[in-house]
Formats: structure tokens, C-alpha cells, sequence
């Protein structure tokens, strides 16, 4: 039984969208560059190209740099209010123009509308969270003094200048407007370079940005090739964040390291799921479903690697096989297909490659494990196998496709360990009936975050708690606090009211050091006191 095949491509796909030719070509024209060489940008679905953009040199990633850090300047003193106000219409606009964004979306990445609209949906409430915790984030702090109440100490805060963030292609609007919203309302501009095979949707969202408000050149855009563009970027900006590859997250990590710049990286993963010996295998069917195919795997959040109860094994895989072959494949600009297409071919490569490598080391598939040429030229069935060699690429490496490999294991205990057992350490999933036991089991786990009983969007979408990884997943957490703080230089001001913290004239040195061993012994005892409160700006 093989998957089913949804809605058949277009030989041109922009007609079935919102978007023109004229309109691409008019987004692009935004970018202000120098350089006559252009990138060739294609939809997925088609392998048409729609549209180029400049491939930006040095010069122009200056330029722009150069314009965001004047912008800056008065970006910082326009007060709070009027930074989230901006922010809050810029969210409202999101959702009046989604329509246009799901086109652009499904346009550029090949995914399916289904899932177009879990990315344009996060937008709005990013804004809306940092627009109301913002003014807290930034007020002045009031802190415990060296000697109170002799002293006193205040912690204040600004921006740290201009913010780099280079996107991906997988989630081109969620993963860029994730990063640059809390940047912005902490007061800084932001330089996007987003990935070259997804320009437009960041070109629309800067277009949106400009409609709520933003001042030129608060948000720049400079479109180009990783390798060139990058670089060029890391060496001029105040931070950088960054999103895709460990092996380039390195990269990022050591030449922010040489510019002395803060980053934050959010970087590959090869996330476990866990169903234990008491779920309901028809639920957690459903969850692996999602966890494991949403935007064809191409999810840096995907479940790859499944451990299974062996008393619940061969019901949920029952299940889930049945579930997964009910999934359609297809790349129309409807609600009608589960799956859309992989990015392109070098991805393509990577997911055949990853499965055939596992079946010559003898694992089974139960199902898919095709290309799909009649639906779209990267196409890909959603595939799960089984028996396969710990030493496989499949078993190690971040594949970021629709295939998972399912392993049955003795006990809660031993999944746990199987999971554990891996360079990253993003993202888990443990499914329960008892949520209790869930979240005792995901304390385990070593990852950034751990669902239960949800595939991965409880997590992500709490945005009051941090998102990032351990290990080779990357640096830094993005949402929460802890997502703007990030983009936050911290001072501290200190101040005396009996002048200089040393022996008062006349005094004997010795007599000052038994004073200050009395007063170190009392602040001890008095260490456990609350905290003193904020004061606002």
C-alpha cells in the first residue's frame, strides 16, 4: 500500500497565487544593492523559477549595515509604547495579508497550505507577547548594594546596537520574525539575510513592517549566498543570530567569537519520540504523525528516531503505519494535501540517500520510501523503518525528511537512555497516559524541550518559555525573557552615601577589619530577605 497523491503540480504556479511576476520583481527591487549579479530563486513544487534577487557582495552588506546603525540611533530614544504599538500593527497587518503569505510561503518552500498557516499564525502572537512584556524586559532594576543601606545599586539597560539574524529556508516568516520582533522592541535594528532559495517571504514581511510604521532602515534586508554574504555581516553587526546546520552554527559561533559579538544559535537536532507501556497507541499515532511529517520532515523540531514499549509495540506501529498511509502528498494552493514537497534536489538527494543506506545495512520499510515525480519533482514519500543499524546514517545524522526509524525497547528506562544517546539535544516528545509520569520522564531527557502528549507545538507556541537546544543544537534560547534579554547590554550603577567603602580616617586598620567581619557575618544572615522590587522608566 503506498501513500496517496494529493492535488497534481502546475507547469507555472504563480497564477494559482496571490503573486505576480511584476510583484516578485518589485519586492526585490527593495533590496538596495550595487551589484549587477542576481540569484535565481525557484519554486519547489515546480522547479520554475519565479523570480531573482541581487546575490549581495561586501559592499552592499555595509551599506546596509551602516543605514540600520543610523536608524538605530532614533530607534532607541522613540519611546517603549510607541516601539510596541508598531509592532502590535505590524501583527494585525500579518493577519490581514495572510492570504498573500501562505501564497508566498507555498510559493517559495513547497510546503503545504495546512502547514503554511501554523507559520503565519506564530507571528502575530510573537508580537503580541513582546509587545506586552517588552517595557518590564528593559526597565531599570533596583539591586541588592555592597553594604545597604550605605550603598545602593541599579541595573539599567540598552540595546546592543545592530542585530544580524540569518534565517533559514524551512520556516522563512516564523524563524525570522521569531528573532527580529523582540530585537526590535528592545530598541535595536535588525540586518536579515535571509536563506537565498526563500527571499520573497522576508521581502513581504519588511514590505508589512514598513505599512505598521517601522522607520527606514530599522529593518534591512540583504538577500545573497550564505558563504559570501554571512561573513560579511558577523564582522559588522553587534550580534548575530542565527538558525540552520551545526556545521555552520560553528562557523557563526567562531567568527562572533573573534568580533567579540554575542550570538545565539538554534541548530540541527535528531529528536527522539517516546511512547511508554501506558499510552494510547491511537493518540500517540496521531502525535508521530505530526511530530515526524509536518512540512515534510523539513522541521528542525521533527521526530526522527521512535522508541516504542515493546508491550505497546506492535499496536502503535499498526497505527501509525495506517495513519501515515492516509496521508496525501501533493502541492496545490489549497487545504487539500498533508505533505508538500522537499526544498529542492540536494535535499531530495539527502533523504534517498539516508534510506537507501538504511536498507542496504537490512532495515525494513513499512511504508513509503519513494520519490514522487507524478506529484512534484521533489516529492517524497512519508516513510518508516524499522530493524535499522545503530551505525546508519539514518540512526545518526539529522536527515530533515519524512522518514522516521522505529525501535522497540524493554522499558521507559531504556528509552530514556536510547534518546539520550545523541550529539544534539533539541527537541523530545514522551507520550503517557499518566501526564505526570510524562513530565518525570522528560526531566530525563536531554533536550532543550520536551512535550508530552503533544508532537511539538505546545512547546514552541508557549512563548513565555525559552526555546533552544543542548549539546551540538546550538547556544542561547530564543522566546521568553530570555529571548530579548539576549539583545540587551546591562549596566550596573552603583552608589555610596558615606563616600569611599574603606577605613574612615583615624580608624586602625585592624579595628576596620573586625567592622567588616561583623558586617559580612550580618548580611549572611540577612542574605535570604526578598529582593528589592523594579523601577520603571
Amino acid at each position: 500500500m503506498t501513500i496517496e497523491t494529493g492535488s497534481e503540480p502546475t507547469a507555472d504556479p504563480l497564477p494559482a497565487t496571490s503573486l505576480s511576476r511584476d510583484r516578485l520583481a518589485a519586492l526585490s527591487a527593495r533590496i538596495d544593492a550595487e551589484t549587477d549579479a542576481a540569484i535565481a530563486v525557484r519554486a519547489p513544487a515546480t522547479d520554475v523559477e519565479i523570480g531573482a534577487v541581487p546575490d549581495c557582495d561586501e559592499r552592499d552588506v555595509e551599506r546596509a549595515v551602516d543605514e540600520a546603525r543610523r536608524a538605530q540611533e532614533k530607534w532607541d530614544e522613540t519611546p517603549i509604547d510607541e516601539r510596541v504599538a508598531i509592532v502590535e500593527r505590524f501583527g494585525d497587518l500579518v493577519l490581514e495579508h495572510r492570504e498573500r503569505l501562505l501564497d508566498c510561503l507555498q510559493l517559495e518552500t513547497g510546503k503545504s497550505r495546512q502547514n503554511a498557516v501554523e507559520e503565519v499564525l506564530d507571528v502575530p502572537l510573537t508580537c503580541s507577547y513582546y509587545a506586552a512584556m517588552g517595557a518590564d524586559a528593559i526597565a531599570e532594576q533596583r539591586r541588592r548594594g555592597a553594604v545597604p543601606p550605605a550603598t545602593t545599586a541599579r541595573v539599567t539597560t540598552e540595546p546592543v546596537g545592530v542585530v544580524g539574524a540569518i534565517s533559514p529556508w524551512n520556516y522563512p516568516l516564523t524563524l525570522a520574525m521569531t528573532d527580529a520582533i523582540p530585537a526590535l522592541v528592545a530598541g535595536n535594528a535588525v540586518v536579515l539575510k535571509p536563506d537565498e532559495k526563500t527571499p520573497f517571504t522576508a521581502l513581504v514581511l519588511a514590505d508589512l513592517l514598513e505599512r505598521a510604521g517601522l522607520p527606514d532602515g530599522v529593518f534591512r534586508i540583504v538577500t545573497g549566498r550564505g558563504a559570501s554574504v554571512g561573513p560579511a555581516l558577523i564582522d559588522r553587526v553587534d550580534y548575530v543570530t542565527f538558525t540552520g546546520s551545526t556545521a555552520t552554527g560553528r562557523t557563526v559561533a567562531e567568527r562572533a567569537g573573534r568580533n567579540l559579538i554575542g550570538c545565539s544559535l538554534e541548530l540541527g537536532g535528531k529528536n527522539p519520540l517516546l511512547v511508554l507501556d501506558d499510552a494510547d497507541v491511537e493518540t500517540a499515532a496521531r502525535g508521530a504523525v505530526q511530530a515526524c511529517f509536518t512540512n515534510a520532515g523539513q522541521l528542525c523540531l521533527a521526530a526522527e528516531r521512535l522508541y516504542v514499549d515493546e508491550s505497546v509495540f506492535d499496536a502503535f506501529l499498526d497505527a501509525f503505519v495506517g495513519e501515515t498511509r492516509r496521508l496525501t502528498i501533493g502541492t496545490g494552493f489549497d487545504y487539500a494535501d498533508d505533505v508538500g514537497s522537499l526544498i529542492d534536489g540536494d535535499q531530495l538527494e539527502r533523504v534517498e540517500s539516508h534510506v537507501e543506506g538504511a536498507l542496504e545495512a537490512g532495515a525494513s520499510v513499512l511504508t513509503g520510501g519513494r520519490r514522487r515525480p507524478d506529484v512534484g519533482p521533489f516529492c517524497y514519500e512519508p516513510t518508516i523503518l524499522t530493524d535499522v543499524d545503530p551505525e546508519a546514517a539514518v540512526a545518526n545524522e539529522e536527515t530533515f525528511g519524512p522518514v522516521v526509524s522505529v525501535e522497540s525497547v524493554p522499558d521507559a528506562e531504556t528509552a530514556v537512555e536510547r534518546a539520550n544517546d545523541s550529539d544534539y539535544g533539541l527537541t523530545a516528545s514522551v507520550w503517557t497516559g499518566d501526564r505526570e509520569r510524562g513530565v518525570e520522564v522528560a526531566r530525563e531527557i536531554d533536550c532543550g524541550t520536551v512535550c508530552v502528549n503533544d508532537a511539538y507545538v505546545s512547546g514552541w507556541a508557549a512563548v513565555d518559555a525559552p526555546m533552544g537546544g543542548f549539546d551540538d543544537s546550538g547556544l542561547g534560547r530564543r522566546h521568553g525573557r530570555e529571548g530579548i534579554e539576549r539583545y540587551l547590554e546591562s549596566r550596573t550603577i552603583a552608589a555610596s552615601r558615606i563616600g569611599p567603602l574603606d577605613a574612615p580616617p583615624g580608624v586602625p586598620a585592624s579595628w576596620y577589619a573586625r567592622g567588616m567581619v561583623a558586617l559580612t557575618r550580618l548580611q549572611r544572615r540577612l542574605s535570604s530577605l526578598p529582593r528589592p522590587g523594579r523601577w520603571g522608566r
